[in-house]
C-alpha cells in the first residue's frame, strides 16, 4: 500500500521543461546518495518542477531514489528496467525513466565497486611459448590467466592474456620477488604475535601455502 502512494507521486516529473531536467534530477540523487541532497540541489530540482512547497518534493525523491536502488544494487538488467514500475504510471514516463536508468546503469554500478575497492583475484594460470619458428630472433610467452571477479554486479571468471618477452619477464619476475619479500616480512610479523589459538594457526598455514602457490607459479 505504501509503493503504491509513493507512485503516486512521479507524474510531478511531467512538470519539468525537458529530458535534461529530469537527468540532472537522478543525477543529483546519485551523487548525493550517501549525504542526501543539499540546500542547493533541492531548491534547483524544486525550481525545474515548478513545486511551490518544498514538502510536495520529498514523496518524489523518495520514489526515485528506491527506483534508483533497485536498478544499482538489485543487479536488474537493462531487459527488466521497465518491470519495476506499476501499470498505474503513465507509459511516457515510463519510457523516459527506463532510457535514463538503462543509460546511467552501468556507471553507477561502477561507482559502487569502486566504493568497495573489489579487485578480481586470481584463480588459475597457464602459458605457452609463442613465436618458434625457426630463426625468430623474439621469442616470447603468452600468459593466460583466469581471474575470478566477486564483484556484485560482474560475477564470474575473466580470461585475461598477454604476451612476455625476455626483458618484459625479468621485470615481472623481479617485481613478483619483491612481493614475496613483502609477505615474507608480513608473515614474520604474524608469527612472532602471541598465538591465539588453533584458528589462527589454521589461518596462518592457509595464508603461506597461498602465498607460495602465488608467487612461485610464476
Amino acid at each position: 500500500m505504501m509503493e503504491q502512494t509513493i507512485w503516486g507521486h512521479l507524474p510531478v516529473l511531467m512538470r519539468a521543461n525537458s529530458k535534461e531536467s529530469i537527468e540532472y534530477i537522478l543525477q543529483a540523487l546519485w551523487r548525493t546518495r550517501k549525504s542526501g541532497l543539499g540546500t542547493s540541489d533541492r531548491c534547483i530540482i524544486q525550481d525545474m518542477l515548478q513545486l511551490h512547497n518544498e514538502s510536495d518534493l520529498d514523496p518524489l525523491l523518495v520514489c526515485l531514489r528506491m527506483l534508483i536502488r533497485r536498478c544499482v544494487y538489485e543487479n536488474t538488467s537493462k531487459e527488466d528496467i521497465p518491470k519495476l514500475f506499476p501499470d498505474e504510471v503513465l507509459p511516457e514516463l515510463q519510457k523516459l525513466l527506463t532510457l535514463l536508468l538503462q543509460k546511467f546503469q552501468r556507471e553507477w554500478q561502477e561507482d559502487v565497486m569502486k566504493d568497495q575497492n573489489i579487485v578480481p583475484r586470481l584463480k588459475a594460470m597457464t602459458w605457452n611459448m609463442a613465436n618458434l619458428e625457426k630463426g625468430s630472433a623474439d621469442p616470447a610467452a603468452v600468459i593466460d590467466l583466469k581471474l575470478q571477479n566477486d564483484a556484485p554486479f560482474q560475477s564470474g571468471v575473466q580470461d585475461v592474456k598477454f604476451q612476455l618477452a625476455t626483458d618484459s619477464i625479468d621485470m615481472m619476475l623481479k617485481t613478483m620477488h619483491c612481493i614475496r619479500d613483502q609477505f615474507s616480512t608480513m608473515q614474520e610479523d604474524i608469527d612472532d604475535r602471541p598465538s591465539q589459538g588453533n584458528q589462527d594457526s589454521g589461518f596462518s598455514l592457509n595464508w603461506r601455502n597461498h602465498l607460495r602457490s602465488l608467487v612461485f607459479s610464476i
